[in-house]
């Protein structure tokens, strides 16, 4: 592990402006010139570091900013929490429960209740890719600014079965699926002030810049996060599937969010999770539920279309089935 300088920030405008200052000369020389990094709890940024992906001259920690880990909820603006949130924060929140199910059943099954109670929603939503090429020392890939993607001829189970021609590697967040779903935005801050994007077009695609995943500038930081206020007669439903329950990464999750009017869908979200390098949302399921009274039958044809133009690699084809089979049983969970 290289040297690197270690610095609380006392407040966002102060963690900005040193993401602009220099770093002492003998820190850049060991480092190569690396990168100026924010950090939150720091769970990927260690592993980043160790498996040679990184090699910062200076951490940000941004822990000690008040305000960073309020949580919010009311009827007329829906919930906000910062970046500082846990997991387990938002697992346990009544109100989240209450009023965003498909995120409560996210967040309740993702990692273990130990990284739960330490990993921040930041964090989870800027964490780089599993793929163990990317995170192989070894391995120069695409992501790394190689000119090779050892994934598409190599161990693939667990890459994408859509957009998959460049990078197939699967956004690593799985609460970032019900995120989707629920039209959730992202503030961030940074020299020029503060924007907002939805969180769908905060992902990008490989095809946009393969070496980044999302379009956060270099020196903005997430300081808020909100969903909006839900319709009534709204439910929702998510559902992960892992090789194993405890402390596994995805191999294909679902959340649904559909707008109900008696036995009637008037509006309906559907997004994959570890289908795609972002979450992606199945339009042609969503557009078969419009106007319709969700039955068995009508969810299994949902499932055959969310996977519909689907390209899976040598190792994935069972991501077809799985995909099938997880939207219709979400879709007939959240009924």
């Amino acid at each position: 592990m290289n040297r690197f300088e270690y610095i609380k920030a006392p407040s966002v405008g102060e963690a900005i402006k040193m993401m602009n200052s220099t770093v002492p000369e003998a820190i850049i020389n060991a480092n190569k010139g690396g990168a100026h990094i924010v950090k939150a709890a720091g769970v990927d940024l260690l592993d980043l570091i160790k498996e040679g992906v990184v090699s910062p001259d200076r951490v940000i920690d941004l822990r000690q900013i008040p305000g960073l880990d309020k949580l919010n909820f009311d009827q007329q603006n829906g919930l906000s929490f910062g970046p500082m949130v846990t997991i387990a924060t938002l697992a346990e929140n009544k109100e989240v429960y209450k009023n965003y199910r498909a995120l409560h059943e996210a967040t309740a099954h993702a990692a273990t209740p130990q990284i739960r109670n330490m990993a921040t929603m930041g964090g989870n939503l800027m964490q780089r890719p599993r793929c163990w090429y990317f995170r192989s020392e070894g391995h120069h890939c695409l992501k790394k600014g190689g000119d090779v993607c050892f994934a598409q001829k190599g161990q693939n189970q667990l890459h994408a079965i859509f957009d998959t021609q460049i990078c197939p590697c699967v956004h690593p967040s799985s609460i970032a699926t019900a995120l989707v779903a629920f039209d959730a935005k992202v503030e961030l801050s940074g020299p020029d002030g503060k924007r907002n994007l939805l969180l769908s077009e905060f992902f990008t695609l490989p095809e946009a810049n393969v070496t980044c995943e999302n379009n956060a500038q270099s020196k903005e930081i997430i300081t808020n996060i909100t969903l909006p206020v839900l319709k009534p007669g709204t439910r929702s439903f998510y559902i992960k599937q892992g090789q194993r329950e405890s402390y596994d990464w995805s191999m294909g999750d679902v959340a649904v969010v559909l707008e109900m009017e008696g036995k009637q869908c008037k509006t309906a979200r559907i997004v994959l999770g570890a289908a795609a390098p972002v979450p992606m949302r199945a339009s042609k399921a969503e557009a078969l539920l419009k106007g319709k009274t969700i039955t068995e039958k009508l969810a299994a044809k949902a499932g055959e279309l969310a996977v519909e133009g689907a390209t899976p690699m040598e190792h994935n084809h069972y991501k077809i089935q799985l995909f099938k089979t997880l939207v219709k049983r979400s879709i007939l969970a959240a009924v």
